[in-house]
């Protein structure tokens, strides 16, 4: 199976490319499945019909949907939201809604990518294309089962046996409710998913992620940061899809000054990206609504390509050994030196980016270790780990 995730700036029209994919996906004879996780649903205006949270048969091997995250929140948090819920009020909580408080941000979207998990496991289709929130709401999105997993450790700390046996007596003490098994059991469950679907998403084999662009100088730069993040992530970004771009054959003066402003930033889109490969959807003579001018967008991308096969896998991080030490290499494009800054705390590795944080558990290799040194040039941030003799 293939999972292929489309992000981008808002308004770029990530939507219409998803589901191009998935038209031309499934007229090459694939069971496709083109799911929205963004809040702002845009699917079932791009299919020119209404989509349920459920997958709905557009034709031979197309289904669409657009999931409903409040039901989704119910479904898979719902037993924690309550005892939150209880706790906040015990402790007399009442300033703001405790509805608010008890999901977390980003959990939304979290559990509607969980859907693609069940999906996957299900196996039912040979392709997934997601249509995802924006940019900035997707990056929170990817680095939202690490966080959630800190928060959960530090709410959750104690085992279910010692809730049970102590739970009746210390609940009373303390004046709060304890979480019952079933809220313990509702955790565990997400941790398990957790795990299993970060492990799909780095799975290069498995998941692409695609950023979609316009040839403007705001989206090439978000779209640079996020390449950047994603990096850091170590997800594979297979392609670039610069959309709305002005045909040749346009000739009307009213659009000559666009056609070389476009063309200018086609060529940094070039430069910035490589060796991703680039395709380009054309600004077409109407809207890109129904059936069959999402079919004329895939061909005018993929042409004669398959479009869900992988179009690039370079690697982004990587361990070597230099004489008695180990050095990570981790890419990170468009990233200046004065940003970044890095930390080790135990087996966790702290990377600064601008506004971004990430810890990486470091690979077994490396726990023996520590950090030496870091250099950054060439886009590339090379750490040094070593034995006690720290520089």
């Amino acid at each position: 199976m293939r999972i292929i995730i489309y992000t981008g700036k808002g308004g770029v029209g990530k939507t219409s490319v998803a589901a191009a994919t998935a038209v031309k996906s499934a007229e090459q004879g694939l069971k496709t499945l083109v799911v929205s996780t963004d809040p702002a649903h845009s699917l079932g205006d791009s299919f020119d019909m209404k989509l349920t949270n459920e997958p709905v048969e557009i034709e031979t091997n197309l289904w669409a949907q657009e999931i409903d995250s409040i039901h989704e929140v119910e479904e898979g948090w719902g037993k924690v939201q309550k005892y939150l819920t209880e706790l906040f009020m015990a402790k007399a909580i009442k300033d703001i809604t405790t509805e608010e408080l008890t999901v977390f941000p980003g959990m939304e979207d979290l559990l509607s990518l969980l859907r693609i998990l069940k999906y996957y496991k299900e196996g039912n289709f040979d392709a997934i294309i997601v249509d995802c929130a924006p940019t900035g709401e997707t990056l929170a999105l990817l680095s939202f089962p690490e966080m959630l997993r800190w928060w959960m450790e530090k709410l959750f700390p104690l085992k279910k046996k010692v809730v049970r046996i102590a739970g009746p007596v210390v609940g009373p003490i303390l004046g709060v409710p304890m979480p019952s098994g079933q809220v313990l059991d509702e955790i565990d469950n997400m941790y398990y998913q957790l795990d299993e679907m970060k492990k799909i998403f780095s799975d290069r084999d498995t998941t692409s992620i695609r950023i979609v662009v316009n040839a403007e100088k705001m989206v090439i730069k978000e779209a640079q940061r996020s390449f950047t993040y994603l990096n850091i992530y170590d997800f594979n970004v297979d392609a670039v899809i610069v959309n709305r771009v002005i045909p040749d054959n346009v000739t009307d003066d009213y659009f000559k000054v666009w056609k070389d402003i476009q063309q200018k930033y086609k060529t940094d889109i070039l430069e910035s990206f490589s060796p991703i490969p680039i395709y380009y959807a054309p600004l077409f003579e109407t809207e890109v609504v129904g059936k069959t001018m999402l079919g004329r967008m895939a061909e005018e991308v993929f042409k004669d390509e398959n479009p869900i096969e992988i179009k690039y896998n370079g690697r982004t991080q990587k361990v070597d050994k230099d004489g008695e030490d180990y050095i990570l290499a981790i890419t990170m494009p468009f990233m200046d030196k004065k940003d970044l800054t890095l930390n080790q705390k135990g087996d966790q590795l702290i990377i600064k980016a601008g506004n971004i944080k990430r810890n990486i558990t470091l690979p077994r290799t490396l726990l023996n270790f520590s950090v030496k040194k870091a250099t950054f040039e060439d886009d590339m941030l090379k750490i040094r780990f070593g034995g006690d003799n720290n520089e």
